[in-house]
């Protein structure tokens, strides 16, 4: 399974259980929260690294800029499309809200 598949299962599954959302979102206070995050993943059986998480969000961005204007210099920048950790802390805060 690739990162990007265990984010948009994790996001499922948080959507529906909110004591687990609670526990990913309460990750974004700790000192490094992106290795606490991961390692919770892990804890709930997901395969997931901090350098998978960061590799992905590069590899998408690196994708998307080639995508546009053939990804040379003149390709708009692009900004906060990279982090997969962020993206998914923002819709399970949405969610929170939302309750």
């Amino acid at each position: 399974m690739t990162a990007l598949e265990i984010l948009d299962r994790l996001q499922g599954d948080a959507l529906k259980d909110g004591e687990l959302r609670k526990k990913l979102l309460a990750t974004r206070l700790e000192k490094d929260p992106l290795t606490v995050f991961c390692r919770l993943c892990r804890e709930l059986g997901y395969e997931l690294y901090e350098m998978d998480l960061v590799s992905a969000g590069e590899d998408f961005y690196a994708t998307m800029r080639r995508s546009t204007n053939g990804g040379g210099e003149n390709s708009p920048k692009l900004e906060g499309e990279d982090d997969f950790y962020e993206l998914l802390m923002a819709s399970l805060e949405a969610a929170e809200k939302a309750e």
